[in-house]
């Protein structure tokens, strides 16, 4: 495989992932850095828009090729490199585990993003505590529904239940992918997860395996202390 170039930020959920789902596969790969917050945002520079159009990381190059949107990118990596799995090999099982996937990254991350949270701070002026409540409402709102289908996929068969690793099976794959930037993320912005022991049990154990260690955000290069 030719070299592969991420371009990336250390806090991006989506970036979290692809690093993830990168390490999880074994595959090497150079970071190429797009700071968010410096300067107004680097993804707006002329340079990062013709890589990436939509102006966001993560972008995956290899040659003259690039790929953007995060879960793209991982069956892009999950097709040209099959071994391990992100996905299960059964239809429905990988269609339960793309639905938990999506509702992660299509119905949670986006209300919570930065450029949500830079429009409600600098257009709707709303101070950091009030930030913080949207941020949890909705990030609450989503993981309450992911916790029950966790727990409704695990009575037949297909997902986890207390005490579970992972959102599926016995090896972490899309789901966790999706799912531990953010919690990640709930935790920073300090949403509780007490009412969430199905996912807070599957976040303390993929944390503590290398793969995503290594992928997150206190790890990269780019990394800074949030004032």
């Amino acid at each position: 495989m030719q070299a592969l170039r991420l371009y990336t930020y250390c806090r991006s959920s989506a970036a979290f992932r692809v690093r993830i789902a990168l390490n999880m596969k074994g595959l090497v790969y150079r970071s190429e850095f797009v700071h968010l917050l410096k300067g107004g945002g680097e993804q707006f520079s002329e340079a990062y828009s013709e890589i990436n159009p939509q102006r966001l990381v993560p972008s995956l190059s290899r040659g003259d090729d690039t790929l953007t949107q995060s879960l793209a990118i991982i069956e892009y990596l999950e097709e040209v490199q099959p071994k391990p799995a992100l996905l299960p090999a059964a239809p429905l099982e990988r269609a339960a585990v793309r639905a938990l996937a999506l509702s992660i990254a299509c119905d949670i991350h986006p209300l919570d993003n930065l450029r949500v949270m830079r429009y409600l701070e600098h257009q709707l002026g709303l101070a950091k505590d009030e930030r913080e409540r949207w941020y949890c409402h909705w990030l609450s709102e989503g993981l309450a529904a992911l916790e029950v289908s966790l727990r409704a996929n695990s009575v037949v068969g297909l997902g986890a239940k207390a005490g579970a690793s992972y959102c599926h099976g016995e090896q972490a794959g899309l789901a966790d992918i999706c799912l531990i930037p953010q919690v990640y993320n709930a935790l920073r912005f300090n949403c509780s997860l007490a009412d969430f022991p199905i996912i807070e049990q599957i976040y303390e154990h993929c944390m503590g395996l290398a793969e995503f260690h290594r992928a997150a955000p206190e790890q990269q290069a780019d990394f800074v202390e949030m004032p």
